[in-house]
């Protein structure tokens, strides 16, 4: 009950999406799971301390979980029990001592500049008639030019489109809306697009539609990034999300301020949009060290 409690609490006063709540109600459920294997006298989540959690992380870890999946495990207790705080069913917070393994956190992939340009010179329709090379360049395209998450893509209406102001009203988390401007060359795209589509799939809500019409699917989108992205040979990651990287890489590489970056993104802090500085940053070591100074011994910027 308090559970369902708190879901209903993240999914109608939080405006989490519902992948969100069922990866939080996964978690909870496990780690539910795991103090019940403990002692059948333990009253979860009443009787949930410190050591329990430790205990439930060192298992985690001993069973292949990665450093980044027991944090993100964490994170997902740390709200039902900060709720259960709030809602005054427990007095003591068991989380407030816990840490959680270290991680790494590794620096987003990214295409080059120059990969990407030749990748989407060589992914031009052969026919403008087809719909759906004309639909999947343009997914490529959007997703490179403009930084939108997968499901913002998926989620586009045509009533989101504004040809006049050149602007797509993108709905991102928590059903934040923000505006995101685009050019002439993804302007004809779009409109090429969207001709071609009332013809073959009849005009509805949705911007981005299978044949049939149907609004297009998430996991449609991910094959048609990953199929495309996996003529880089090079890119050891293949997905929407690295396109969006190679937008906001780009950006910066190319002079834009970090504020409008995040603001484009859609970013709710900066400190989200800052690891992109460190990619562009890691790309200045590496033209470092091309310098005839850097090749000598000690010369090496950064080691």
């Amino acid at each position: 009950m308090l559970v369902d409690n708190f879901l209903n609490y993240l999914r109608y006063e939080r405006n989490y999406s519902d992948y969100t709540i069922e990866s939080y109600k996964k978690d909870i459920s496990q780690f539910e799971a795991f103090v019940s294997e403990q002692s059948v006298c333990l009253n979860f989540p009443v009787d949930v301390d410190a050591d329990l959690v430790r205990n439930w992380i060192v298992q985690l870890m001993d069973n292949g979980y990665s450093p980044v999946s027991v944090n993100r495990k964490l994170s997902s207790l740390k709200s039902f029990f900060k709720y259960l705080m709030k809602q005054k069913v427990i007095s003591v917070n068991p989380m407030r001592m816990v840490v959680g393994p270290k991680t790494k956190k590794p620096l987003p992939y990214f295409v080059k500049d120059r990969d990407m340009e030749m990748l989407l010179d060589e992914d031009q329709p052969v026919s403008d008639e087809d719909f759906e090379s004309v639909r999947n360049h343009l997914i490529v395209e959007m997703l490179y030019d403009t930084g939108m998450r997968r499901s913002e893509l998926v989620g586009l209406q045509d009533a989101d489109i504004d040809y006049e102001l050149m602007q797509i009203k993108v709905t991102g988390k928590r059903n934040k809306q923000r505006l995101i401007p685009f050019a002439n060359g993804l302007k004809e795209l779009m409109q090429k697009y969207q001709q071609i589509r009332n013809r073959e799939a009849g005009s509805g809500k949705w911007f981005f539609v299978r044949s049939n019409g149907e609004q297009i699917s998430a996991a449609i989108v991910y094959n048609i990034v990953k199929r495309k992205l996996s003529e880089i040979p090079t890119l050891a990651k293949r997905s929407p999300h690295v396109l969006r990287h190679s937008f906001a890489t780009s950006m910066l590489n190319n002079g834009a301020e970090l504020n409008a970056v995040k603001d484009l993104l859609g970013h709710s802090s900066l400190a989200s949009t800052s690891v992109y500085t460190h990619t562009s940053f890691e790309e200045l070591k590496k033209v470092y060290h091309a310098h005839p100074r850097a090749q000598k011994e000690g010369g090496h910027y950064g080691n």
